[in-house]
């Protein structure tokens, strides 16, 4: 039987229905069309059905979708339904900005470990996490069962972090550095660079 290829851009829309989905719940509203998620992520109704068939068939002709049901089914296909541990390395501003965040996620990905290179930092307290050394960073990985790693730190030691990450086993990066890193084929990394996102903002201004 061949397997379906979903799209990156399908598994990156998920997280937005997702999202939408959870204000919903919180309103009481128990049903929504495509039509309805169309008009309010300003998507095509059409693409979102398209979207969400990959998985299977959710929706009801004539109904809709049952919001918590399909939120359900949504959290399992982006395997939330069980807990990530993540990790962090970086505890600058911006670190310290995603573990204080870290309290207000209700998904199942958490950041259980912060690491930094600096001596200064070493055992300040994060939103209950201490900073722990880079020398710990393979033995915390692999005692917690990190399977995500962020990197936070300057540009000239992102590569470092993510071959240590590598090394220590995890699957899967996002680097907030502002700078390319090369990772074996069966480790996913995601880029998150502000500069190139406000840049292409411009592009759009009058």
């Amino acid at each position: 039987m061949k397997t379906i290829k979903i799209s990156e851009a399908v598994v990156r829309r998920l997280p937005i229905y997702l999202r939408f989905l959870n204000e919903l719940s919180k309103k009481n509203i128990s049903t929504v069309s495509s039509q309805d998620l169309g008009q309010k992520l300003d998507l095509n109704p059409a693409q979102i059905r398209k979207d969400l068939a990959y998985f299977g068939e959710f929706g009801k002709k004539g109904i809709g979708y049952d919001v918590d049901y399909l939120i359900e089914k949504i959290r399992h296909i982006l395997k939330l339904d069980k807990v990530i541990p993540v990790a962090l390395v970086g505890a600058g501003n911006l670190g310290r900005a995603l573990c204080n965040y870290n309290a207000y996620l209700k998904d199942n990905m958490k950041i259980v470990a912060i690491f930094d290179a600096q001596a200064s930092k070493i055992g300040e307290s994060i939103n209950n996490l201490k900073v722990k050394p880079m020398e710990d960073l393979a033995a915390v990985i692999r005692s917690l069962h990190v399977r995500i790693g962020i990197i936070t730190v300057p540009a000239v030691e992102a590569q470092q972090v993510a071959n240590q990450f590598v090394e220590a086993g995890v699957e899967a990066i996002l680097n907030f550095a502002p700078v390319i890193i090369k990772v074996p084929g069966e480790v996913r990394v995601h880029h998150a660079d502000f500069t190139t996102e406000l840049q292409s903002l411009a592009y759009y201004l009058d």
